[in-house]
């Protein structure tokens, strides 16, 4: 009874949760590096070698939330400021992404290299490249810290919440991804406008986080 409390509409926000992953599946939308190496790898070797570098990449993102959620909860304890700080450097953050699409060309490139790799392989190439890559770790920080949606629950378990909402948005996303390789792809070669129709949505989606960032309370 004490966990059903927990979770009533009295102590979480979801307003706060559903802005989240509708964020979250606007950013998987957007073409980036992991989407884009979903779909070549879809189209160069398949379905299911598509299949199996999603749930690489996705299981990478429990290495980040793991980190996150034990480091920036303890902040959330000791200090109100360093919190603030924390926000505004992920604000910051955020616009600086918005900028860098904003000065792409916004073309989306497809190689179809023909090189057979095995699921399991290319499983652990996923989640290599998404464990390594330390600016999954400072998007995490940017992006988390302003949805912690109750004042009740411990923000580790807020935290991994996010965490298991941003995966499933993703691994749904790109599991699409992977099983329409071949549509997808076509689509984006026949209509060259695509590409900068995608890079005003990530633009838009940035921007929007980090203005929120800076609005929203602890």
């Amino acid at each position: 009874m004490h966990s059903l409390l927990l979770f009533s509409g009295e102590t979480i926000n979801y307003p706060i949760l559903i802005g989240f992953v509708l964020s979250s599946s606007a950013l998987a939308i957007s073409p980036g590096p992991d989407n884009i190496f979903v779909l070549t790898q879809s189209i160069s070797n398949g379905v299911r070698a598509g299949l199996a570098t999603v749930l690489g990449l996705v299981s990478g993102c429990l290495v980040h939330t793991t980190l996150l959620a034990f480091g920036v909860s303890e902040i959330i304890k000791r200090s109100d400021a360093l919190f603030f700080g924390i926000k505004l450097f992920g604000a910051i953050y955020l616009f600086y992404l918005a900028y860098k699409v904003f000065k792409s060309d916004g073309d989306i490139l497809l190689e179809d290299k023909k090189a057979a790799k095995s699921p399991k392989n290319l499983f652990w190439r996923g989640f290599t490249m998404n464990v390594l890559n330390p600016k999954v770790t400072i998007f995490f920080l940017a992006f988390f810290p302003g949805f912690l949606f109750s004042t009740e629950l411990d923000p580790v378990v807020q935290f991994y919440v996010l965490g298991l909402l941003f995966m499933l948005s993703a691994l749904i996303i790109f599991g699409a991804i992977a099983l329409l390789a071949g549509s997808i792809s076509n689509y984006l070669k026949g209509y060259n406008k695509v590409g900068f129709y995608l890079k005003w949505v990530q633009i838009i989606v940035f921007s929007g986080i980090a203005v929120y960032l800076l609005l929203s309370d602890k």
